[in-house]
This record gives structure tokens, C-alpha cells and sequence, in this order.
């Protein structure tokens, strides 16, 4: 009788582990409802779902990084959701579970992948912004912990992720479908605020002084699901530039169409934002995808397009009662009083840091500046720009290795794309390295690439186009005669 019962649980044992977890779930479930409701059960199903996402993220960290790397797209709405709850620290917490997976199975992956300059390069801002920790000038450590988290720490955690567990062709068509969704939802999402209204918790977050930037003329700066109108335009100018730089490539008519379409809903959204600096981010964009796939004559094209239509905003009157064309509009005139104050700020500024190369330290600057060191007058006056932030915390030194370290990169990166030989490998490429030239001059005008979900798909992406070449080789490899189907 024993010998049987011990054979049949040998050879039932997924079975009888799975009747007892369901047993105990259902008591617990039982109980919670007589004691606290239907609360009760939500919670033991959530406390289930998170325990069972957890068995799965520790045996795979590329699940552990799509769940953060989702949550980076939804935190702005959840932080206005849930306004007294630090739901912030969940993307550290998520990030942290990806490293711990990796590590637990480290055997698997190939740690001489993550020896390359952008890893490198990552490494060393993290040292120069940890090193600020000594800076003289006397700031918050909790405002230089907080900032080193977004301005260093993320850049050098993200970076190495693409050369461990996502280097293959399938990980790079992913991350371009995924972003392009939750793009795509985001701008629906605010097409909704536009047209339904806010929430509210939106309206709870606009009443706490919000509402001056984002209530323009009686008008609202659609914001959708991101921190605020700066990043949601921002990320919506990058898409439309990705997606406009994949219409080039040699894809189907079929995928193209819904490419189209992308683009379209993407440059509703950078306009319904009412963010002005996404114009430039669009501009620079185009015209350096266009640069890089070689096709001059519609870079001529392109030039001609741009050129007249900064000439219609600049020189005429066309559309000026749609708020959105007279808001982009005003981003080309020199005496726009928003203008002007950033102007009389930087001068400020400049008045101030003279005398501090290595700037005011981590945290002296924006949200976590007036929070954590309002004492400092330095810590009171708006950046209105992630170059000037730079600037302002670490000095004209630390904004000198800045710009050299991301214009480097961006530089290595068109070199990467100029030499792909797969055209449809070629063309996913020109599109991300374009985002990222987007990217980093958006942020002139605002804190776009130190913003989620900016900062990781500029991040994610320039680790894609470095192994490019690999890529391309092991396409070449297992296709020579070069008819590749995309």
C-alpha cells in the first residue's frame, strides 16, 4: 500500500504540488472574503499572480525586463493614480530583479559580449556622477541619491542588457514592435484626455501648480500616460522619426501601410502635447535618417520640405487659430515670452556657476532641487532643459564629458549603420540611431532623455546598433546569396 502511494506521488508530483497550492489558495481565498470582502480576494489573486510572475522572472530575466520595461511607459499615469504611494521605487525594484535573474543564471550568458565602448562608456559617467557625491558646493544626499538613479545609474544598468539576453534579430524586431505599441496606446490614451477629459487624480495632479504648464490659452497639453506634455510630445516626435525612417527601408507594401499609419498617429500626438522642442527632435531626426541611408536626393527632398515648412511657421499666418500649429509656431519666435524667461534663467545661472567647474553637484537642479535643496537659490531656478541641467549639476567640465560621451556614441553608432549590409537590418538602424539624435536634441528644450520611457529606448537602442554588426554577419552567414525576406 506505502510502496504504491510513494510510486504514485514519484510519478504525480507536478499534479499534487499544483491541488495543494490550489487548496491552500482556495482557503485563504475563503477566509479573506468572510473577513475583508471582495478586497480580500483581489489581494490573495495579486499576492498569487506576483508570486507566480516572480518563479518566472527568476528563471528568465528577459520576462523580469519587459515588466519594467512596460512599467517605465505607465509610471506617469500610476504616480498620478496613486499620488501618496512611492510607486516610483517598483522600477527600481523591477530593474533589480532583471540583474538578480542574470546573475542567478549566469552560466548561461556571454560576459565577454558586455566588454564594448557604450558599457565602457556608461561606466565611466556613473564614476564621474558618483564622484559628485564630494562636491563641495552641499547638497541633499537623498537629492544626489535620487538623481544618480535616472542621470547614471539606469544608463549603466540598461546598457549591458541588449549584449547578454536580447542580441538576436528577434529581440531587436521585438523592441521595435514593442515600443511602437505602447507609443501607439499612449497617444490613444490621450487623444482621450483631449476629448473625455482627465481623471482624477489628473485633475488632482494639475491642481498642485500643473496646470500652468499645461493649460495654455484655455487649452490642454495632452500629457497621456507619461510624466508630463514635454516627455509625452518628445517620445511621440522619436516614434514618428523611427517609424519615418522605416518607410525607407525594403519592407512590404502591406507592412508599410502600417508603418504609415504609425507615423500619422505618432505626429498627432507630438501635436496634441503642445511641446514645441519636439519640432527640432522631429527636424533632426528625418534629416539625419535621411543622411544615413545614403539617399540624397530625398535628403534634398526632405531639406526642401522642412525648410518650407519652418518658412510657413516662421513667415506666415497659416493656421494660427489651431492651438496646436500657433503653439509650435511660437517656438520660432525669438520674442515669445517663455523664450525670454529661459534666456534671463540661464544668465542667472551662468552668474552663479562661474565660479563652480564641476557644477553644483547631483540633485541641485530640477524636481529633486526644489524638494530637497530649496535653500540653495541655485536649486529655484528652472533648467527648462536637460543640456542646462548638465550644466548646472556637474559643471562646464562634467557638461563638456557629457556632450563628448553622448555625441561620441551617436557618432560610433552612424559609423555602425554606414557600413550594415542587410538592407532591412541597415533600415532598422538608421531608424534607431535616428531616434536617439532626436532624443538628445529634444532635450535642449526639455528633460526628455532623463525621462522614462525616453531614457531607456535611447539606451536599449544604441546597444541594439553596436551589435549591428554581428548581427549582419550572422545574416550574411546564414544567407549568401544576400535574398533576404523581412
Amino acid at each position: 500500500m506505502l510502496d504504491k502511494l510513494n510510486t504514485y506521488i514519484t510519478d504525480n508530483k507536478k499534479k499534487i504540488i499544483f491541488f495543494i497550492i490550489a487548496m491552500c489558495l482556495s482557503i485563504l481565498v475563503a477566509g479573506s472574503i468572510s473577513k475583508f470582502g471582495l478586497l480580500g480576494p483581489l489581494c490573495a489573486i495579486a499576492i498569487a499572480a506576483s508570486g507566480t510572475f516572480l518563479v518566472y522572472a527568476v528563471k528568465n530575466p528577459r520576462l523580469a525586463f519587459w515588466a519594467y520595461f512596460a512599467y517605465c511607459f505607465c509610471l506617469g499615469f500610476l504616480v498620478k493614480s496613486f499620488l501618496q504611494v512611492p510607486v516610483g521605487l517598483a522600477l527600481e525594484a523591477l530593474l533589480l530583479l532583471t540583474w538578480c535573474s542574470i546573475l542567478i543564471n549566469m552560466d548561461k550568458f556571454n560576459w565577454q559580449n558586455i566588454k564594448n565602448e557604450h558599457v565602457i562608456l556608461s561606466l565611466i559617467w556613473f564614476g564621474i556622477s558618483f564622484l559628485q557625491i564630494l562636491n563641495p558646493y552641499g547638497g541633499s544626499i537623498v537629492a544626489w541619491f535620487n538623481e544618480l538613479r535616472f542621470v547614471a545609474l539606469n544608463w549603466l544598468l540598461i546598457s549591458p542588457l541588449v549584449f547578454l539576453i536580447f542580441n538576436s534579430r528577434s529581440d531587436l524586431n521585438k523592441f521595435i514592435i514593442f515600443i511602437f505599441l505602447f507609443s501607439f496606446l499612449a497617444c490613444l490614451y490621450g487623444v482621450k484626455q483631449l476629448y473625455f477629459g482627465l481623471t482624477s487624480g489628473e485633475q488632482q495632479w494639475m491642481g498642485m501648480g500643473n496646470e500652468m504648464t499645461h493649460i495654455i490659452k484655455g487649452k490642454l497639453r495632452v500629457f497621456s500616460i507619461y510624466s508630463d506634455a514635454g516627455q509625452f510630445g518628445a517620445s511621440q516626435a522619436i516614434m514618428a522619426v523611427i517609424s519615418l525612417a522605416l518607410l525607407i527601408g525594403p519592407f512590404s507594401f502591406g507592412k508599410k501601410i502600417i508603418i504609415a499609419l504609425f507615423t500619422f498617429v505618432f505626429l498627432y500626438g507630438m501635436a496634441i502635447s503642445g511641446t514645441r522642442g519636439a519640432l527640432f527632435a522631429l527636424a533632426a531626426g528625418v534629416a539625419s535618417a535621411l543622411f544615413l541611408s545614403k539617399n540624397f536626393k530625398v535628403l534634398f527632398v526632405g531639406i526642401l520640405l522642412c525648410g518650407s515648412g519652418f518658412f510657413i511657421l516662421k513667415y506666415t499666418t497659416i493656421g494660427e487659430n489651431i492651438f496646436q500649429i500657433s503653439r509650435l509656431r511660437s517656438a520660432l519666435n525669438p520674442e515669445d515670452a517663455s523664450f525670454k524667461v529661459r534666456l534671463d534663467n540661464q544668465k542667472k545661472l551662468k552668474s552663479i556657476l562661474k565660479d563652480l567647474p564641476f557644477g553644483a553637484g547631483l540633485g541641485m537642479s530640477g524636481m529633486n532641487g526644489i524638494t530637497h535643496n530649496s535653500d540653495k537659490v541655485i536649486a529655484n531656478i528652472p533648467p527648462d532643459s536637460y543640456w542646462v541641467k548638465v550644466w548646472v549639476m556637474y559643471g562646464v567640465v562634467g557638461l563638456i564629458f557629457w556632450f563628448a560621451i553622448t555625441s561620441y556614441i551617436i557618432g560610433k553608432c552612424s559609423g555602425i549603420v554606414w557600413k550594415i549590409q542587410d538592407p532591412g537590418l541597415k533600415a532598422k538602424m538608421i531608424a534607431l540611431t535616428a531616434g536617439t539624435v532626436a532624443c538628445f536634441i529634444c532635450s535642449y528644450g526639455n528633460e526628455v532623455m532623463n525621462g522614462m520611457p525616453s531614457s531607456v529606448i535611447m539606451f536599449m537602442s544604441w546597444s541594439f546598433v553596436y551589435i549591428a554588426p554581428w548581427l549582419d554577419k550572422k545574416l550574411n552567414q546564414t544567407e549568401p546569396d544576400g535574398n533576404n525576406h523581412h
